[in-house]
């Protein structure tokens, strides 16, 4: 998966910002810039746009895991922690998947900035969807 093509499925994912880095079951690894319009007070980045990009990269990732008979997936529940504030550069979304059944997805999801330092830490569980 491109940017391109996560922007056609999710077309959120333009308005967001977020970028393809890396995109394979095992892993998935999304990039978001910081700019002033994605900022709350003080210049931190909007706790917000991280969680949207959390939870897109927890999506991509429970996606590129479907089960047999698995058309998609929804976020059901996400859990974040904020760890330190974002005030410039970037931060890097990494998913990778904790559990990944028949009925559900349990992804992790590491935020870091740009230097490596963890930003935010996100769980999300994810429900296969089935036509």
């Amino acid at each position: 998966m491109d940017t391109d093509l996560l922007r056609q499925a999710a077309p959120f994912a333009e308005t967001l910002g977020a970028e393809v880095l890396a995109a394979s079951p095992e892993e998935v690894r999304l990039r978001l810039d910081w700019t002033p319009g994605r900022t709350t007070a003080g210049g931190a980045m909007h706790g917000g746009a991280l969680m949207s990009l959390a939870d897109m990269a927890g999506a991509v990732c429970a996606y590129l895991n479907l089960p047999d008979g698995g058309t998609g997936t929804t976020t059901i529940e996400s859990k974040t922690n904020f760890l330190r504030a974002l005030r410039g550069g970037h931060v890097e979304a990494t998913a990778r998947p904790l559990h990944i059944g028949r009925t559900t997805a349990v992804v992790d999801t590491e935020l870091r900035d740009a230097d490596g330092r963890l930003v935010a830490r996100t769980t999300q569980t994810q429900v296969v969807l089935r036509d």
